[in-house]
């Protein structure tokens, strides 16, 4: 089994290559949709974070408003190294279950697995290879503020609060530039996927 990271800065359009990822054949762990299933309302997890962050995180119906969560977090370093001490061991756990799952299905399965923050905890370390995607500021903005509903100085102080994109680069054994149009987006994932096959059949051969 071939595990390869896939990260980039907010916005930047992981989405687009994990999805493209997959349809070539990859089998996907998404983190962030973990996160989105671990805050369900009334969880142990949604409880924590309430006690942590306070009830104004919450909307009517009791889930977590993930956008007041993120400006919240976002401008304080101290309450997102809280928010990640809360939820990243159990992020990490289900990552664990479920790359076992797909190994006993799967043992040659390339496992692509889209972690926003893989290169801030560490984890890249942990991985066979790893793909960085980048797109300009002007993206990344533009799309938070459509994606969502942010104005451009919360757009500004979520991006600016990432490690740079230069600091991730260094961890990239691929980049994915998502600065131009979706089908040149799409070959140059296909291309890196190519290679992601040859060296899973390099790595079985050794």
């Amino acid at each position: 089994m071939l595990i390869v990271g896939l990260t980039g800065g907010v916005a930047s359009g992981k989405s687009i290559v994990s999805q493209i990822l997959k349809e070539e054949g990859a089998y996907l762990v998404d983190a962030d949709r973990i996160a989105r299933e671990l805050v369900q309302p009334r969880g142990s997890t949604c409880k924590k974070l309430i006690k942590a962050f306070g009830k104004e995180i919450l909307q009517k119906d009791g889930s977590i408003d993930r956008k007041k969560l993120a400006v919240k977090v976002f401008s304080d370093p101290k309450q997102r190294g809280l928010l990640n001490h809360i939820l990243h061991p159990r992020i990490k756990k289900e990552i664990r279950r479920q790359l076992k799952a797909i190994g006993q299905k799967d043992p040659k399965a390339i496992v692509v697995i889209d972690a926003p923050l893989l290169i801030e905890t560490g984890d890249h370390r942990e991985m066979d290879k790893v793909i960085v995607v980048t797109s300009t500021v002007a993206q990344q903005m533009e799309r938070l503020k459509k994606r969502a509903g942010m104005d451009q100085k919360e757009a500004r102080k979520i991006i600016a609060s990432q490690i740079p994109t230069e600091e991730k680069l260094k961890a990239a054994d691929f980049v994915i530039r998502n600065e131009g149009s979706l089908d040149e987006t799409a070959r140059r994932t296909r291309r890196v996927f190519q290679e992601l096959k040859r060296f899973a059949l390099h790595k079985k051969g050794r």
